[in-house]
């Protein structure tokens, strides 16, 4: 069907499903937010588990769509250059919130293991990638690793929450994770949680719509499909992150929009393995192109940076910023000119 429509009607219809990607995820944001005060589960596991797995179904249709369709580079470039530019986002976030540095005020133990086990979990691929091309039903073992490393992840993330066995120094700047109205503990979050699921799935058919859209673009093009993946698709199915982390930060909801943004990012290395599943091909990792593992390696480098400008927490930094949002900044944008330039 999408293949019938003219080039400026496919990209009219991006333009419209990333439209209905932005204003679901504004939305979706203030649910998480209720969701997490209702529950009494925390912003930072709230944001990992529920808002960034959610935010990134418009991408997980993408990536299983281009693999099913043999693919492989824009079913992974999807998701690692997801990855990516979501990382990126924080860094914008940080811009808009003056009063001290984002990640200093969001100090959060849970956000802090999710980013380790991020970047476990995109170490993975690269074990997968250098390892012999075996297949067990046309699955690499490193994909079951992956969904059991992600399942487990959250666990911890749970117990580091619940049990921490550190807590970040207080300080004047520090937003604590609390009710802004106390009685919403009092409330039940399934109404919230109904509507947030509903709009899940409206994200999904986005990313469907995405995907199919990109898919034909990329025949007429000629562009490759890493690329396309890596700086089109990934941008577009990652604008609800972007929108999300924004407008947690403008609510006050420091942590939720840090743990959306990286338990997101964990949520998408499972497009990988999902992947995996849908490439018949053989295994997806080993079908992959050196486009593909720059973005993987970029990742890798912005989610180290994180970290550190997490743990060392500068109140105040360049441009009133942290010097971890600098170098993501000329990270990302470094790898967009690479990749532009080569593509």
């Amino acid at each position: 069907m999408f293949a019938s429509f003219s080039t400026l009607v496919l990209i009219c219809i991006l333009i419209v499903a990333a439209g209905v990607v932005l204003v679901a995820s504004l939305r979706m944001t203030a649910l998480a937010d209720q969701i997490a005060d209702r529950a009494g589960w925390g912003e930072a596991l709230v944001g990992g588990l529920v808002l960034g797995a959610a935010t990134s179904l418009s991408g997980l249709v993408v990536s299983v769509t281009g693999a099913a369709s043999g693919d492989a580079s824009l079913a992974f470039s999807n998701g690692v250059g997801g990855i990516a530019a979501q990382t990126v986002f924080l860094a914008l976030a940080d811009l808009g919130h003056r009063r001290a540095n984002l990640e200093h005020a969001a100090a959060e133990p849970a956000n802090l293991i999710q980013g380790v086990l991020l970047m476990t979990l995109l170490t993975l691929p690269l074990v997968g990638y250098a390892a012999p091309p075996i297949t067990i039903l046309g699955l690499h073992p490193i994909t079951a690793v992956m969904i059991g490393m992600y399942v487990y992840g959250l666990r911890v993330t749970r117990e580091v929450r619940e049990a921490p066995m550190w807590r970040p120094v207080q300080t004047d700047e520090t937003r604590e994770d609390t009710p802004e109205d106390p009685e919403e503990a009092e409330r039940s979050p399934v109404r919230p949680a109904i509507i947030f699921a509903g709009l899940a799935l409206v994200l999904a058919l986005s990313g469907w719509v995405i995907a199919q859209s990109a898919g034909v673009l990329i025949q007429r093009s000629g562009l490759s499909s890493s690329l396309v993946g890596a700086l089109v698709t990934a941008v577009l199915t990652s604008l609800p992150e972007l929108v999300t982390t924004l407008a947690a930060v403008r609510r006050g909801a420091l942590q939720l929009a840090v743990g959306g943004v990286i338990g997101g990012n964990m949520f998408d290395t499972l497009f990988l393995a999902a992947s995996d599943i849908a490439y018949r091909d053989g295994s997806l990792y080993h079908a992959l192109g050196t486009e593909d593992l720059y973005w993987l390696a970029t990742g890798l480098l912005m989610t180290a940076i994180l970290l550190a400008g997490q743990i060392r927490r500068q109140r105040d930094g360049p441009a009133g910023i942290g010097f971890e949002s600098v170098a993501l900044l000329a990270v990302y944008g470094t790898a967009v000119t690479v990749q532009a330039l080569s593509g």
